[in-house]
């Protein structure tokens, strides 16, 4: 079961065993342009669910990725991801890191928003307030049964607009984190390349070998 049907627990147990929960945070004004990015992921969420499993993964791959793509700061997620390391990589590394790690993270979304059966996603219209600054945008995923989780979304203002540098689990879980662990691990014992392996491997069997 994904979580588009609320019932997904694979990453939820993961972050759970790696991550603790985040102090509880004030609320703010919201900022219309910290949510919009956030409504479109939503709405381009939805439109996948509906495809469903009928539509092949790679289409659905490609209806999704442009809104991933203008949502979240893929770039600073990954060099948080790898920590001090990153410097110290070639270019070409990098950039064949961040394409592997662009796939992944999109072939990820696919693979658990994968079907359509009545579920609600709804963005919060405030926000939670970070010491940063950064905003964490709100959203609840209600399944037809009215069992509901909250996938949240961290909010940082740069020059070009807000994006999403991290995603809170059940609102408090930081993906972040549990990936960090992952990948500093595996830069650690086999450096770049064996973390680009990793994520084209995941990414291949989360596509079903759609995206190979």
């Amino acid at each position: 079961m994904s979580l588009a049907s609320i019932g997904r627990r694979r990453w939820l147990r993961t972050a759970l065993a790696s991550a603790g929960a985040l102090l509880a945070l004030p609320r703010a004004m919201a900022d219309p342009a910290a949510v919009a990015p956030i409504k479109e992921l939503c709405n381009s969420l939805l439109s996948i669910m509906r495809a469903g499993r009928d539509t092949p993964f790679a289409k659905r791959f490609a209806t999704l990725s442009p809104a991933v793509e203008r949502t979240f700061d893929l770039p600073a997620i990954l060099q948080l991801s790898v920590g001090p390391s990153w410097s110290s990589l070639p270019p070409d590394q990098q950039a064949t890191l961040l394409t592997a790690f662009r796939r992944y993270t999109v072939a990820n979304y696919v693979n658990s928003f994968d079907s359509y059966n009545g579920q609600r996603i709804d963005v919060q219209p405030d926000t939670r307030a970070l010491p940063s600054g950064e905003q964490v945008v709100q959203t609840k995923i209600t399944s037809a049964s009215g069992e509901t989780h909250e996938l949240d979304y961290v909010m940082r203002q740069e020059a070009g607009g807000w994006r999403a540098v991290d995603v809170l689990a059940d609102g408090s879980i930081s993906r972040v984190a549990v990936q960090r662990s992952d990948f500093r691990r595996l830069v650690s014992r086999g450096g770049a390349q064996a973390l680009i392996e990793s994520l084209n491997q995941k990414t291949n069997d989360l596509s079903g070998g759609a995206l190979s």
